[in-house]
């Protein structure tokens, strides 16, 4: 049956309260609007005809306007009516949008009337994610374990070499104990860090109380802040919540305190703080330590990149803690910056996008007022009608 046929039966058997549904055009704008893929219609002037709101955030188009790279490959098409296909990767742009690849399909809107060009758009991102991982995971690890596969076979050859002296015995003993330590927590991080490019699929969001996230990522930093003279507090609770992952956001929060203590001279605090800015929590970490050098702010978050290797090896650090934290914000649609001054400290923030539950006693409200606005209309209406017999 055709959708006007449809329509018009709706229209007989439905009143307006039932189904505002009443034309065909509705039905289309409808469908074009709440389709996954991104629809932009444009014309040979450039001007946009038509668009929905995946792809603004695609960023085929953005504020009527078609992006650039996208206009230069549609006059090629409305040249000579070959269909092309556009890769269009992006920038993190704002806090809460995962896009980060897209592939644009271009094609004539018909070959009769060559005027008009229809762009579909599909989001790739998962897919160039997970393509990422593979592809680094292995160079990551044969680069990196190395070092300490080398150096715990030294120190067995020196064990082996030093069965009869007790002393050396020891030494080497716990030398190997921590190397093998440190290389199993690498393994574990870059098993972390694999999951979280895209080797698995992304655990199921929920909303989390941030307040929970803090005091969690503190209780499991508390005893290697006591250990180092280092007070751990926490600003005013802020009662948000985000949507997320808990067990990961703890983590990322949790490396940034462990990061913190670290880098921090004993007796100097550590603080987490939360900040709301245009329905972004800023959750922020900073300490008082020896701060972080320009040169160095933009590759804290590569993998493997150490500010100081000496200090990393003596705490154990493996290199990956910041990487693992940008990635866990990156998948919950976050932002992590940093603000740092040698000699002075650090502080690093997580934006992540506020979730604003609907609070039912508000609804209640609403449902009450309601009733008394409906009551009162009643009782002028009872009032008039008495008035009018009397």
């Amino acid at each position: 049956m055709r959708i006007k046929e449809r329509i018009d039966r709706m229209r007989s058997t439905a009143t307006f309260e039932d189904n505002q549904v009443t034309t065909v055009s509705q039905v289309l704008h409808l469908v074009t609007q709440g389709s996954p893929t991104a629809v932009t219609v444009v014309d040979r002037s450039g001007g946009v005809i038509l668009s929905n709101s995946r792809a603004h955030d695609m960023a085929i188009v953005h504020d009527r306007t078609i992006n650039p790279e996208v206009w230069e490959v549609a006059q090629k098409v409305f040249e000579d009516k070959e269909s092309r296909v556009l890769e269009l990767s992006m920038p993190h742009r704002r806090t809460g949008n995962r896009v980060t690849h897209v592939s644009a399909l271009l094609k004539p809107l018909t070959l009769v009337d060559d005027r008009f060009l229809i762009i579909y758009g599909t989001d790739e991102s998962e897919a160039v994610r997970m393509e990422n991982a593979r592809r680094d995971f292995v160079a990551n690890v044969s680069h990196e374990l190395k070092t300490p596969v080398g150096g715990m076979s030294l120190l067995a050859e020196a064990l082996l070499d030093s069965v009869d002296d007790v002393e050396h015995v020891e030494y080497f003993g716990q030398k190997l104990l921590d190397e093998s330590q440190r290389m199993g927590d690498m393994i574990s991080e870059l098993i972390s860090l694999s999951k979280l490019q895209g080797a698995e699929a992304l655990p199921e969001m929920a909303p989390v109380a941030v307040d929970d996230l803090v005091d969690e990522a503190i209780a499991r930093n508390q005893l290697n802040a006591e250990s180092a003279g280092i007070e751990l507090t926490a600003g005013k609770p802020g009662g948000l919540q985000v949507i997320g992952d808990k067990t990961l956001l703890v983590t990322a929060l949790s490396n940034l305190i462990s990061n913190a203590i670290n880098y921090s001279p004993n007796a100097l605090p550590v603080t987490v703080s939360q900040k709301v800015v245009d329905d972004v929590v800023h959750i922020r970490v900073t300490d008082r330590g020896i701060g972080i050098a320009p040169e160095d702010q933009k590759r804290v978050f590569e993998r493997f990149y150490r500010v100081d290797r000496a200090r990393s090896r003596a705490t154990g650090g493996t290199g990956l803690g910041l990487a693992i934290v940008k990635h866990v914000v990156a998948n919950h649609g976050g932002n992590i910056k940093l603000w740092s001054r040698p000699g002075t400290g650090s502080t690093f923030t997580i934006e992540l996008p506020i979730h604003w539950p609907e609070k039912p006693e508000r609804k209640a409200e609403v449902e009450e007022d309601g009733d008394s606005a409906l009551r009162k209309a009643v009782s002028r209406v009872k009032t008039r009608r008495k008035d009018k017999t009397s």
